[in-house]
């Protein structure tokens, strides 16, 4: 017995002593074992071929360069830093060279594509700022570069990612995808979050909501026309509501706490107003606009504008769940349509905590009983408005966003 603990400790201090690559080279044979004896099965099942799968992975093994990756063996951790862009410091999201370079692209393509978009807009009821804003966003109008293998970078999140059973069912949609015929293996290149194509739609995405607007096969790659009515699609498929707006920025008065934010506390925009709320244009809400339920949204709390969103808010938050990409879209599809407006509210200085830091203060908050959406280190709608009913609660002006001074009282 004790002979063989004394060998299993041999080897695993071998193993810690080794170099980097044959460490690396490790990984990549378990790498290869789970694509034969487990992937492999699943796919089979779902109906791809052996040739299909082969060509997938042939020469493609494990990227550890990756974000959110478990390695083998360990633990899953919270990052301390942000990986995107979405989850930093609320202002530097909107620079106005991003914002400004979609609102002239935007506007440009409205222009050749008009008979396009008016058929979407018919059909899908979205409007066409919107569709060209996301579609700016995601991929300047597709003039992105979008580098990375698709198989590698969806084999390698579903064998060692912390979402390893989300990014499974997303490499078997894209085996499905070539099975099918909708895109050879040399087409499927993507982001490092495995999203393909000018709308970068993930592979169940593409699957389920992509569209070809003049028929045939949706060639989301290569057709503005396909990449359009993909996008819009999609929007309509979780619930666009026709004729309603985003939401609009506001004053918001001190007696309006921040703490009311959420989509989970909407109330009738009329309601909304009758508290004291009103637009920064200084003009009224839209009749049809005050009868409809409306949600208080402050991505960066007191130190940043605030917005009465509409449901349709948080139809483009399926595109991509964070408030800052769809304040984007909505801002930037304003933009393309009614002209150049800037937010009238500063966004401040805030931001910039270490990821892990800010999941360390929701432990804190959640240890006293408030509802932070998880200890994710991000500060989504929850986190912001739970900081507000702990600062008021504790004397504090509350300003719903987390800070340095927060992050000691509450680790």
């Amino acid at each position: 017995m004790k002979g063989r603990i004394r060998r299993k400790a041999l080897a695993l201090l071998i193993f810690l002593l080794l170099p980097l690559p044959a460490v690396a080279q490790s990984i990549d044979q378990q790498f290869r074992t789970w694509l034969e004896n487990d992937l492999w099965p699943d796919a089979s099942r779902a109906g791809v071929s052996q040739s299909t799968f082969d060509a997938a992975f042939a020469d493609v093994g494990p990227n550890l360069d990756l974000p959110d990756l478990v390695l083998p063996g360990q633990a899953a951790q919270t990052p301390q830093r942000q990986h995107q862009a979405e989850f930093g410091s609320p202002g530097n999201y909107f620079a106005e060279n991003i914002v400004g370079g979609v609102t002239a692209g935007g506007r440009q393509r409205a222009g050749y594509l008009s008979g396009v978009l008016k058929d979407l807009e018919g059909r899908y009821g979205v409007p066409r700022g919107i569709l060209l804003a996301v579609w700016g966003r995601e991929s300047g109008f597709g003039t992105a570069r979008i580098p990375h293998n698709a198989f590698q970078v969806l084999g390698t999140k579903a064998f060692m990612a912390t979402r390893k059973e989300m990014f499974r069912a997303e490499v078997i949609a894209a085996l499905l995808m070539v099975e099918r015929g909708h895109a050879r293996v040399t087409d499927m290149k993507s982001s490092w979050a495995g999203a393909l194509g000018q709308p970068q739609f993930l592979p169940t995405s593409y699957l389920q909501h992509a569209v070809a607007h003049s028929g045939g096969r949706a060639d989301i790659w290569n057709s503005e026309a396909d990449t359009l009515a993909s996008i819009a699609n999609y929007l309509a498929h979780f619930g666009w509501v026709r004729g309603r707006d985003w939401g609009f920025e506001v004053n918001l008065p001190a007696s309006v706490s921040c703490a009311l934010e959420g989509p989970d506390r909407g109330r009738p925009i009329s309601e909304w107003v009758s508290m004291g709320v009103t637009r920064v244009s200084g003009r009224p809400f839209p009749d049809h606009e005050l009868r409809g339920e409306g949600f208080l949204m402050m991505p960066a709390g007191r130190s940043g504008p605030a917005f009465i969103v509409t449901p349709n808010f948080y139809v483009i938050k399926e595109y991509n769940e964070s408030d800052l990409y769809a304040l984007f879209v909505g801002h930037a599809g304003d933009r393309i349509a009614y002209g150049d407006s800037r937010f009238s509210g500063a966004w401040g200085n805030v931001g910039g905590l270490m990821r892990s830091d800010v999941a360390a203060m929701q432990r804190g908050l959640e240890g006293l009983g408030y509802d932070v959406g998880g200890a994710d280190g991000l500060a989504g709608f929850r986190t912001r408005r739970s900081i507000g009913e702990w600062q008021q609660k504790n004397g504090q002006a509350p300003t719903c966003f987390p800070d340095a001074g927060m992050v000691r009282a509450l680790r």
